[in-house]
Formats: C-alpha cells, sequence, structure tokens
C-alpha cells in the first residue's frame, strides 16, 4: 500500500465533531431481510430490504461519507496512562494498521482496546480515516463498537470496546497443547455471526459496504464467543445505480482475496462472500488459508479443499481432526456446501451473504451433542409440542416460527446430491435453491396459519 500525507485541514474537520460542517444523515435501523432461498441472487443484488429503509451513507466529492463523528476524542496522554505508557505488559497484538494494547480509562474505568498508527506501516492516515467513518456511522451486534480515536498532532489511535477472547485465528491456528480446540456448535456460531456482519453491511448500508479484509484474524470474540468484525481501514463503498462493480487498487490479505478481484481490481459485494467461504473452510477444516509448513499441494487451503468437494467419502478428511469425530455428518454436509458455493470461481455462482446467513442460521441452531449419537436442536429454541424453530427477528419484539423437520431429511439428499456432481454451477444452485424454497415455503405456511388463527 501506498503512503499517504498528513491529514490537511479538511480531513482534521471531519475528526473534529466540532468543527464539521456536514450533517450526518441515518435511517433508522431495520431488522435483518427475512429467510429466503439460497440462490446466486444476481437479480436481487439490487434490493434485498424488501422495500425497508436502509442506513445511508453520504458520498461528498472525495468519494468519502460526510457525517458529524460520534466517537469521543480522547489525548494521547489520557491513552498512554491507560495503556501504562504503552508498555508491553499492555500489549495485545499487531497488525497491518499497528500495535493494539489493552488499556483502562481513567475517567469511566472501562477496558478498551487501542490501537496505535505505525506511521511506516502498511495502513495510512486515509485508512485510519475510513475506519472512524465508518464504525461512527455504521452499528450492528456483529461489528466491533468504536468507542472513539485520538488525532493528536502526528498520533493516530483507535480506541475500541476491548474483546476478551481475542481473534477467532487465536483459537484455530497454532493451538498449545493445553488448550482446547472450538467444538462444532460454536463454529457455526461464530460463522453464522460473522455472517449476519457481513449482511449488514452489504444489505442495509446504502450504497453497500464491501469489506475488503474478510479473515480469520479479524473476526473477535466477545463473552460466549460472540464474533464482532473488526478493522475497518480497508472497506470500500460498493457501487450504486447500474454500476455492477467498483475499481480500485487490489488489497487484503493473500489466501482470502477473491480470484476476479485479484486480477482485475473490480470489487463487488461477491468478493466479501468468497473471503468468508475461506474463513468458513478454515473453521470446518482447523486449517490456515495459506499454510506454507505443509506440503506443496496443500498450503493454499481452496485449492486442496476442492477435489475434495467431489468424493463424499472423502468429505470426514474435510473436517478438523482435532474434533476427533466430534461432528453431526449432516451438520458437516450442509456446511460444506455453504462453503463451495461461497468459494465459486465465478463471483455470479457465489450466493448473496443474505442467503448465507439463512443457511447458517439454521446449521447454528442445531445443537450437536457428542454423547448422544445424532443430532439435536437447543431445546430453548424447540417449540414443546415438537416440529417448530423459533426465532426472533432482529430489532422485533414477536417470535416467528417455521417447521424445519420436514426439509432436514431432504436437506441432507439435496446436499449430498450437489456435492458429489462436481459442484457444476446451475446445478448446485438449482438445488441449493430448492433447499431454501422448502424453508421458506415452511414458514410461509407458519405465518399464514397463525395470521388465520388470530383472525379466526
Amino acid at each position: 500500500m501506498g503512503c499517504f500525507p498528513c491529514f490537511d485541514s479538511r480531513e482534521e474537520e471531519k475528526l473534529n465533531p466540532e468543527k464539521a460542517s456536514h450533517d450526518r444523515k441515518l435511517s433508522s435501523p431495520v431488522a435483518s431481510p427475512n429467510l429466503s432461498k439460497l440462490s446466486s441472487g444476481a437479480d436481487r443484488l439490487r434490493s434485498r430490504n424488501n422495500g425497508q429503509p436502509k442506513r445511508d451513507l453520504q458520498l461528498p466529492k472525495d468519494g468519502m461519507p460526510a457525517a458529524n463523528i460520534a466517537a469521543q476524542t480522547f489525548a494521547f496522554r489520557e491513552l498512554a496512562t491507560a495503556t501504562k505508557n504503552f508498555r508491553q505488559e499492555s500489549f495485545l497484538g499487531e497488525g497491518g494498521f499497528g500495535r493494539v494494547y489493552k488499556g483502562r480509562l481513567e475517567s469511566t474505568g472501562q477496558v478498551v482496546a487501542v490501537k496505535q498508527l505505525d506511521r511506516n506501516g502498511l495502513q495510512g492516515n486515509r485508512e485510519f480515516l475510513v475506519e472512524v467513518l465508518m464504525l461512527s456511522l455504521l452499528h450492528h451486534p456483529n461489528l466491533v463498537n468504536l468507542i472513539g480515536y485520538c488525532a493528536d498532532g502526528e498520533q493516530r489511535l483507535l480506541v475500541y470496546e476491548f474483546m476478551p477472547l481475542g481473534s477467532l485465528e487465536d483459537h484455530l491456528h497454532d493451538l498449545p497443547p493445553d488448550k482446547e480446540p472450538l467444538d462444532w456448535n460454536t463454529r457455526m456460531r461464530i460463522a453464522a455471526g460473522a455472517a449476519k456482519g457481513l449482511e449488514y453491511l452489504h444489505d442495509q448500508a446504502n450504497p453497500p459496504v464491501i469489506y475488503r479484509d474478510f479473515k480469520s484474524s479479524n473476526i473477535l470474540l466477545d463473552e460466549g464467543f460472540h464474533p464482532k468484525l473488526s478493522d475497518f481501514g480497508l472497506a470500500k463503498l460498493g457501487p450504486t445505480g447500474d454500476k455492477s462493480h467498483v475499481s480500485t487498487r487490489v488489497m487484503g490479505t493473500y489466501g482470502y482475496c477473491a480470484p476476479e478481484y485479484a486480477m482485475t481490481g473490480q470489487l463487488t459485494v461477491k468478493s466479501d462472500v468468497y473471503s468468508f467461504g475461506v474463513v468458513f473452510l478454515e473453521l470446518i477444516t482447523g486449517r490456515k488459508a495459506v499454510d506454507s509448513s505443509r506440503p506443496h499441494a496443500e498450503q493454499n487451503l481452496v485449492t486442496w479443499a476442492r477435489p475434495l468437494f467431489n468424493d463424499r467419502k472423502k468429505f470426514p478428511t474435510l473436517a478438523d481432526q482435532r474434533l476427533q469425530g466430534r461432528y453431526p455428518m449432516r451438520g458437516l454436509y450442509q456446511a460444506l456446501a455453504v462453503a463451495s458455493m461461497c468459494i465459486q470461481e465465478q463471483a455470479a455462482a457465489r450466493p448473496l451473504i443474505g442467503d448465507v446467513v439463512t443457511a447458517l442460521s439454521y446449521l447454528a441452531n442445531q445443537v450437536y451433542e457428542p454423547n448422544s449419537g445424532h443430532n439435536h436442536r437447543a431445546s430453548g429454541n424447540r417449540d414443546e409440542r415438537g416440529g417448530k424453530l423459533l426465532r426472533n427477528e432482529e430489532g422485533g419484539g414477536s417470535g416467528r416460527s417455521w417447521d424445519l423437520d420436514g426439509s432436514e431429511k431432504e436437506s441432507r439428499k439435496e446436499t449430498a446430491r450437489m456435492l458429489n456432481r462436481d459442484l457444476e454451477r446451475e446445478r448446485a444452485v438449482a438445488e441449493a435453491k430448492m433447499w431454501g424454497e422448502n424453508w421458506r415455503e415452511k414458514r410461509r405456511q407458519s405465518a399464514q396459519g397463525s395470521f388465520d388463527g388470530n383472525n379466526g
């Protein structure tokens, strides 16, 4: 990445809420899109919110969002005190932006994570500004919360909520012998939550926000392994109107970058879907996206995994060996179906992230109990009368339900068939669509039954 000059007076105004002259124009948050069929979704890229308002990001002439920054401003001295002068004992890790420290704000006692820009590092002032603006405008349970920033002189620091469990990468790779690997249920919940964060960026921001650096080290984990996306310095506003893509410098992380973006610089939301597919494969396999310590044919995760999708007998080979077989075979088939569609070489063959959320929300609600020998739903989500899975829509107060029992056997057959036929584009899309349509029809019937009962 090239270097960027220091902020000029206009950039400083954007970072200072007392000087900023633009109004923040946001609509109210909306609920996540309803359950929909899993498809390539090219015809639905233009509208995914069923007529609901989106969160608008105003675009000034320079292509950056214009807004008053709601985040708190900190003096450098405050953050130095909070981190004990950035001592080694407070050090948490290091990334493209710079070093990250744990701290405690003297004014409130809140524990925070403080990122200090490395002026000689890969990311510069523009990335700092992008991150401040994006996280000030966008708020979701699966996005890390920006508390504030410091722009004193040449100092550039970001202050976030502290995520006590570190990153997903910390729990997947290079584990010490005494550390337990993540169990299957936790992996599916993390995948579903991370997908919801992407769904918010793609479907509820207007124009859509392309994350551009989705990887396991950028997924931070709160208590209970609740995932939140972090590091928005490379985020890009997506195409608007009749445009199908935005053209930009190729940036991101090797191993996670979508092939069409790497070759042409043409960026779409489907580029993020590919990156999500790589991370989901990391969760399933326990392998790194790129691992130079493995034999040459196994160093790239996607290259190694793709041939194995064609042989059902080799599916267990794709499961993390540290799980020691403690996973549902049906759940593994369905997870592999989702991952394989996300990493399709042709962007048009990949599903929209909203459809991925649909599939993963279903998988995350199927709680696997190793000692039972078969798959169970979480009792908290199970209607006592059986046959119904309850789901509270985000932002809504009433629970909605639909019957998934009938579709479980069917989806198992469809998923196995889909993976056994070389994952042809048309067949994969058609079969996954059938799976999603079964869920949708059950939900529609259930909703209609509830409506008729209430009006009877």
